[in-house]
């Protein structure tokens, strides 16, 4: 199984701390998610039928022509690379480890390539997929760039997936409107920006027929009926959308502040910041034992990633921890 952050459970063995005595800044999920509206009971007595408003409410949301909608990204991660014969994948890295690991999973030839050699990499290549803002480093690419490289690999039967999760507060970096072109799949999740990650729902755009396919694969009442009902709630709450993007990007944007005075070179975006840390294990353990979590990626240039604290009381248990932190140095 692969680490990913969130795990206070994991936290709280190991440092002897109660789940609920932290605070977690191991994810790049929104801390004041969307508020639960009351659900009507057929939400949980009946199985769930599409909600026939949740599509289209998606489609204006992320202004993408047609979408599927599964029970989470993770469900197509995992799907999509069943739905091809063996191919030469290549997964930008650093990035969301499931990715590489469920291509390698099904007899693809898989490697991951750094963002800056990714157009030397497209040559033989039949798969490409890159995170857009990426994931874990911030790193975005141009859409139109991501086009051509879209059109290129259409061209012998190939696919460019670009998974999106973190691009509602940077919508210009997205390509979903153009998703129903041939080789194109872009991968929205209502877990970060929206603050819903147990509701286990996200969206996959593409061509009609890819979808079909994955629609059969992942078969009927992929999701939840409350999962349906409030995530048309959220997408259809424009007020609530503008409010929390103003706050996630000055949020952002004090984060980045914050570790600069701290002598910490960091990139990222809205949700979260993420930097190569020469000391990172003693890094996330000095952290630890302060009681706050952070993510540590051994992988990715031995990088920590520190989401947005909650409230004006997690922003200064922050700052101390990081000005002690300096003093220990």
């Amino acid at each position: 199984m692969l680490e990913h952050g969130g795990n206070l459970r994991q936290a709280a063995a190991t440092f002897g701390r109660p789940p609920g005595d932290w605070i977690d800044l191991s994810t790049g999920i929104n801390p004041l998610g969307y508020p639960i509206p009351e659900l009507s009971a057929k939400a949980w007595h009946r199985l769930p039928e599409a909600e026939p408003a949740l599509l289209p409410a998606a489609c204006r949301y992320y202004g993408m022509p047609a979408l599927l909608a599964v029970a989470g990204t993770q469900a197509a991660i995992q799907a999509l690379p069943r739905l091809r014969p063996p191919s030469q994948v290549v997964v930008a890295a650093p990035s969301y480890a499931e990715h590489a690991h469920h291509w390698a999973m099904h007899g693809h030839q898989m490697r991951q390539v750094a963002y800056a050699e990714l157009d030397a990499a497209l040559g033989d290549a039949d798969v490409v997929v890159v995170c857009n803002p990426n994931n874990p480093t911030g790193q975005m690419l141009a859409p139109e760039r991501l086009l051509a490289w879209a059109a290129q690999l259409a061209g012998r039967g190939g696919w460019l997936v670009v998974d999106e999760a973190f691009a509602d507060t940077a919508p210009q970096a997205s390509v979903g409107q153009w998703s129903e072109r041939p080789g194109l799949i872009v991968l929205r999740s209502v877990g970060k920006f929206f603050g819903l990650a147990g509701l286990r729902l996200g969206f996959v755009g593409a061509e009609a027929a890819l979808l079909e396919r994955l629609a059969a694969m992942l078969g009927p009442w992929a999701v939840s009926g409350p999962a349906q009902q409030i995530a048309l709630a959220a997408l259809e709450d424009k007020a609530w959308q503008s409010t929390s993007r103003t706050r996630l990007i000055a949020d952002g944007r004090r984060l980045h502040q914050l570790l600069a005075a701290h002598g910490i070179a960091a990139s990222g975006c809205a949700l979260f910041q993420w930097w190569p840390e020469a000391r990172a294990e003693a890094f996330r353990h000095h952290m630890a034992v302060r009681g706050i979590w952070v993510r540590f990626f051994p992988h990715a240039a031995h990088g920590i990633r520190l989401g947005l604290p909650a409230s004006e009381h997690d922003w200064q248990q922050l700052t101390l921890a990081l000005t002690e932190w300096n003093k220990s140095l």
